[in-house]
């Protein structure tokens, strides 16, 4: 289900859906520049107030161009407001014509602050990951 799509002049968007497996899913398509970046980031700070989602799918494979490239605002800023409202869980699928991006060079042990953070080349892979991910906090919480 959508929850909201954020779309810019020249065609770029920020979808963010809650998906039926449970995750929120924030997908980008074409040239996000740092001010969609942000507005994108910070759009899904507010929605994920009202859900205390743990797990998101950040899909990234029909982006253009460079990805968002201020690391220290998402580690000072973005992080820990994400993971406060409950986020543990990132799966970030890099662009279909990149091996890899900022977020995958910055972030190479698999953490980001409170986060874990797994980098993949394909959303299938994504998802079973972050399905992995449910099963434990089911568990944890028993």
């Amino acid at each position: 289900m959508i929850l909201s799509s954020l779309a810019d002049a020249d065609g770029s968007r920020c979808t963010l859906s809650q998906e039926p497996e449970g995750w929120l899913r924030a997908t980008w398509r074409g040239f996000i520049d740092t001010e969609e970046a942000l507005r994108g980031a910070d759009n899904y700070l507010r929605t994920l107030q009202g859900l205390q989602n743990s797990c998101l799918l950040n899909d990234n494979v029909e982006l253009l161009g460079p990805w968002f490239d201020s690391i220290e605002w998402l580690e000072r800023i973005w992080v820990p407001q994400a993971t406060a409202m409950g986020l543990r869980y990132v799966a970030h699928v890099v662009q279909a014509d990149s091996l890899s991006d900022i977020l995958t060079v910055h972030f190479n042990q698999g953490t980001a602050g409170a986060l874990e953070l797994q980098i993949f080349q394909q959303v299938l892979e994504a998802e079973k990951w972050l399905r992995s991910c449910q099963r434990q906090l089911a568990v944890a919480e028993r």
